[in-house]
């Protein structure tokens, strides 16, 4: 029987309409963020997840608090989820940041991963939400799907690390709107221990793969 596991981002904040860079800044969801975590809490409850785990910081958790009142499923909270640390970009705009840290954007745009100050790259973050998922993912029964609930930035790099895809092609996928998720799928896992992405930045239920050659 197939797995499944659920990215989540949580719902909008105040910053995210500013555009300013959050990270492990510990903002609040606004009132439309509220309303987007009730709404897809409750299509994502039709997929009866049997284990929520989410980022400790406030926007994560309250997203997932949603998630758990229509399933009964208790949150539980894994630091490794927050959102990468951005260091002193964290409040910023975009502007902001190319006006501070003028060689540094050009470089990530370029390609490279550099490290801003006081900030970890995008390799370390992906890497900590990789390892959160491979150990929460060694517990999850066949037939049964997980939902992780963390950060657009830490989603997207942690994503493609646990996938495998090399670092030269992570910012070919985009980023994720807020409560939207990324889904993947382990098909059979007794014969074929590979996960395979199924949705990405999706806002409406997994369908079942119809395909001949999955």
């Amino acid at each position: 029987m197939s797995r499944r596991v659920i990215l989540w981002r949580h719902g909008q904040t105040a910053w995210n309409l500013e555009r300013r860079v959050q990270g492990q800044t510990d903002t609040e969801l606004d009132e439309v963020g509220r309303g987007q975590a009730r709404a897809a809490a409750a299509r994502l409850a039709s997929l009866q997840p049997v284990r929520i785990i989410s980022s400790d910081l406030r926007r994560a958790r309250d997203t997932a608090a949603e998630l758990a009142r229509v399933t009964g499923v208790e949150v539980e909270l894994d630091a490794r989820l927050r959102e990468m640390d951005f260091g002193e970009r964290e409040g910023l705009n975009w502007r902001e940041s190319w006006e501070r840290f003028p060689d540094l954007m050009r470089g990530m745009l370029d390609g490279q991963d550099p490290r801003f100050p006081g900030a970890e790259t995008h390799a370390e973050a992906g890497a900590r939400l990789a390892a959160s998922l491979t150990d929460a993912l060694e517990m999850l029964p066949d037939g049964q799907t997980l939902v992780i609930v963390a950060h657009g930035a830490v989603l997207r790099v942690g994503t493609v690390s646990f996938l495998g895809f090399p670092e030269s092609t992570w910012r070919s996928f985009s980023g994720l709107s807020n409560c939207s998720w990324i889904a993947l799928e382990q098909f059979d896992p007794e014969r074929d221990s590979r996960w395979r992405l199924t949705e990405w930045n999706a806002g409406t239920l997994p369908e079942p793969v119809m395909s001949d050659d999955v």
